[in-house]
């Protein structure tokens, strides 16, 4: 496997998701098996969706085996150290919302390299980031955060994109520009958490 950023992006944000995975099955008092599939289809939503829209197949998962071994660790290392911790719902956002950040920047990283306009970029960051923890949400009957008011999720993606495209039109270079995405998604997102921003809602 050739490591480029686009790599690196899409590793550290399968082992994010995959902890935020596993968090929540435990949470949820899901058996071992359990775990680790909830791990695997939050860590693999988003970039599965986004290969597929790129006609980038087989999807990434399918022929590295790197990967599949990032969700097994991460699961894995959720599992050893869940004793420990007693905070478990901080847990999980802490690590969905760093998820967040790196798969937004790794699906903008992707669009780039099809050549595509700088909306789809965005919106390629969007799906990659927000599809997995759509689908853990869902298995485990949650309300989705991509489909409620309750917190601000997609948008920061789309701010994160924004501010990427921002710095990149000022020739700032990658090494600046990559981190400030991720750490502006982070930001908002855990900002926005912290103080109970919402966005407006329209209708009864």
């Amino acid at each position: 496997m050739e490591f480029t950023i686009f790599s690196i992006l899409d590793l550290l944000g399968t082992f994010a998701f995959a902890v935020s995975g596993a968090s929540q099955a435990m949470k949820k008092q899901f058996d071992v098996f359990g775990v680790f599939v909830l791990a695997f289809v939050t860590a693999i939503g988003g970039g599965t969706l986004r290969d597929i829209m790129l006609g980038d197949t087989p999807v990434g998962w399918m022929h590295d085996s790197i990967l599949i071994s990032v969700i097994i660790v991460a699961a894995g290392l959720t599992i050893l150290f869940s004793p420990v911790i007693n905070k478990l719902n901080f847990y999980v956002y802490i690590f969905d919302a760093l998820g967040l950040g790196l798969f937004t920047m790794a699906g903008i990283q992707s669009g780039i390299d099809h050549d595509l306009s700088i909306f789809i970029c965005i919106a390629l960051g969007m799906i990659s980031a927000t599809f997995g923890g759509l689908i853990r949400d869902i298995i485990t009957g949650e309300k989705p955060m991509l489909l409620t008011r309750k917190e601000i999720y997609a948008l920061a993606c789309a701010l994160g994109g924004i501010v990427y495209f921002a710095l990149r039109a000022l020739s700032v270079p990658e090494e600046i520009s990559v981190p400030a995405t991720i750490v502006v998604v982070f930001l908002v997102r855990h900002l926005t958490f912290r103080f109970g921003i919402r966005l407006p809602t329209f209708g009864g």
